[in-house]
């Protein structure tokens, strides 16, 4: 009987280390590396917490520059990953080719749709957090003027800005929304000076809150609005805690939730390929409270969010998506 005890538990873990070998998950950051403190900071959380509660390890790479895309994504899939998860939109034209040439591993890829059989596309609904932050930021703002500082000037950071503009609009007519991006290429993402200086510049004109989706150079604008005495907002991870009772809110989008469910499916056998777009019906956008701003937002603002929040989830309110069309009605 104890020798068939034996057995069993040395069969089951035999299962348990061959089913852990059958996934070697990895994911690869986009250019501002993985200690950000935003996109990319909130995908490393995901693939941490995935390694913590599992056991199982994965692999990293952090790119230097554009011209590492396919050579990484190439030398993860010949080594046998999978799932292999990136961060960012940049790796689309990459993936389409690599993908079709490794159709046997899983791939995800982060805020772009990539159309192949062995493609999981995970894009957010940026729109309705951008507007949540934005009604924050038109209630707490006292000179009715506010601020947006985008990173790279493309359509999905404008989806950001739009959502944003409608949500500060939306608390009264006479609110102004100054709107400035901090370049046309990939530099854009990691420029805190920059970024900083648009902030000031936009402080400059009257904003007293100033929202940013900037990556690394978001930084700068936080640094810079609590300078001033004014207020930021932090995007994608929870910047709360960058300058303590100087950041309103934190346009949460949980990057981290798509890289841990993306390692986490594959492990159980569960990996879905096509598109998931995740919004404030599927917790896959929302906004930051915790110790470091609650001094900031009354009881008031609270209601008055949430309310606006459960709006959008029934459909009472319809948040318009930039990238449909390319304007911004509001």
């Amino acid at each position: 009987m104890k020798k068939t005890i034996l057995g069993l538990f040395a069969f089951s873990m035999m299962s348990a280390t061959a089913l852990a070998a059958d996934i070697k998950p990895a994911i690869i950051y986009d250019l501002g590396g993985k200690f950000d403190k935003s996109f990319n900071e909130a995908a490393f959380n995901g693939a941490e917490k995935f390694k913590t509660e599992s056991g199982i390890e994965y692999r990293e790479f952090e790119i230097a520059n554009d011209a590492q895309r396919e050579q990484a994504l190439r030398r993860f899939a010949s080594d046998g990953n999978t799932p292999i998860v990136m961060a960012g939109f940049n790796w689309a034209a990459s993936l389409e080719k690599i993908a079709a040439e490794y159709p046997d591993t899983k791939f995800a890829i982060i805020d772009m749709v990539v159309e192949k059989p062995n493609v999981k596309s995970i894009v957010f609904k940026e729109q309705e957090g951008s507007y949540l932050v934005g009604v924050l930021a038109g209630l707490a703002s006292k000179t009715k003027t506010v601020g947006f500082v985008g990173g790279m000037d493309i359509p999905l950071i404008h989806k950001f800005a739009c959502g944003y503009v409608g949500g500060a609009k939306s608390t009264g007519e006479n609110v102004k929304v100054l709107e400035a991006y901090t370049g046309t290429t990939p530099d854009a993402w990691n420029d805190p000076v920059k970024g900083g200086e648009i902030a000031k510049s936009q402080i400059d004109q009257g904003a007293d809150v100033v929202y940013h989706a900037a990556g690394g150079t978001g930084v700068g604008v936080l640094q810079a609005a609590a300078d001033a005495g004014k207020l930021g907002i932090g995007v994608d991870s929870n910047q709360n805690m960058l300058q303590p009772g100087k950041v309103l809110t934190s346009m949460l989008k949980r990057v981290d939730v798509a890289v841990y469910d993306a390692f986490t499916a594959a492990k159980d056998d569960k990996f879905e390929f096509g598109v998931s777009n995740l919004g404030l019906k599927e917790d896959g956008v929302g906004y930051a409270l915790d110790e470091h701003n609650k001094a900031l937002i009354t009881p008031e603002m609270l209601d008055a969010v949430e309310k606006v929040k459960a709006d959008i989830i029934s459909g009472k309110v319809q948040v318009h998506d930039y990238m449909t069309d390319e304007t911004c009605p509001y």
